[in-house]
């Protein structure tokens, strides 16, 4: 009897806080700030047409976003080729960030399937216990593995095409990969949950703007933070790293996968625990 009472206690909660979700659909209004509600309910509702895509849409949609964001790596080797000899190393890693949003843009408002823009956006329809766990980690798994394959043809296709073009050396690619996987373990893990919560709160802040210039605005100022900051991003670190296993041997197979697999730990905690997570409780707390 117990037992049963508390199930219907927690059915009854669930009701109240779906019909409070409800109350704050988007009302269409462009000059009107969106409320906590508001954005929650559109991501709400993002998550969930994401969990009912077709799986060769959401494979394709994500091999597409791991192309895509490779152009953020062909710039970031043009620049640091072309500053090469001219000025300080450690200012051309800093001036890549001007170049670093490229990517982002063109994968985010090309709607493409990017994992750490997703993370926190699927974890939302488990949290309102509208998908399980499994259904998430399966999800996940499928966009993960199409970002990765998308950035490892990108990344073979690039260290051809840059030499060939003579827009950068691989002298760029084996200093950019060195860059990423020279830090511990564990500091590669606590700045990939730094990054994954950027890219969460990115998501987050995107549902409220609405013009075209602002979404852009947005982008550029959250992944010019993670640039220059030089946070791990695991999928553009993809591209980044699996280049430099093709093209030096400075750059080992260990190295990938210690990097490539705590960078993606990271990015899923940055973005479940501390925008998901976070933010759907703060709403939750205050139906209660």
């Amino acid at each position: 009897m117990k037992e049963e009472k508390e199930i219907e206690g927690e059915d009854q909660k669930q009701e109240n806080i779906d019909s409070e979700l409800k109350e704050h659909e988007d009302s269409g209004d462009e000059n009107k700030p969106s409320e906590h509600g508001e954005i929650l309910n559109n991501q709400l509702e993002e998550g969930k047409a994401v969990f009912g895509s077709s799986p060769s849409f959401i494979a394709l949609s994500s091999f597409t976003a791991g192309l895509e964001i490779g152009f953020s790596f062909l710039l970031m080797c043009s620049v640091y080729t072309f500053f090469d000899g001219k000025i300080a190393e450690d200012s051309i890693f800093k001036l890549m960030t001007f170049v670093y949003p490229a990517g982002f843009i063109l994968v985010i408002l090309g709607r493409s399937l990017l994992f750490t823009e997703q993370t926190s956006l699927l974890s939302l329809p488990v949290l309102n216990k509208k998908q399980s766990i499994s259904n998430l980690l399966k999800l996940w798994g499928l966009v993960i593995f199409g970002n990765l394959a998308g950035g490892w043809v990108m990344s073979a296709l690039l260290i051809w095409i840059g030499p060939a073009l003579g827009i950068f050396d691989l002298l760029a690619v084996e200093k950019i990969a060195s860059h990423i996987t020279s830090f511990s373990p564990q500091v590669i893990l606590v700045s990939a949950v730094l990054a994954g919560w950027l890219m969460g709160l990115l998501s987050w802040m995107l549902s409220s703007a609405q013009e075209t210039v602002s979404r852009i605005l947005l982008i550029i100022m959250i992944t010019g933070i993670m640039a220059f900051t030089s946070l791990h991003h695991s999928i553009v670190g993809n591209v980044e790293v699996f280049a430099g296993l093709l093209s030096s041997p400075k750059i080992t197979i260990s190295d990938y996968l210690v990097f490539e697999s705590v960078a993606l730990l990271g990015n899923a905690i940055g973005g479940v625990v501390f925008v998901a997570l976070l933010k759907y409780r703060a709403f939750v707390y205050s139906v209660e």
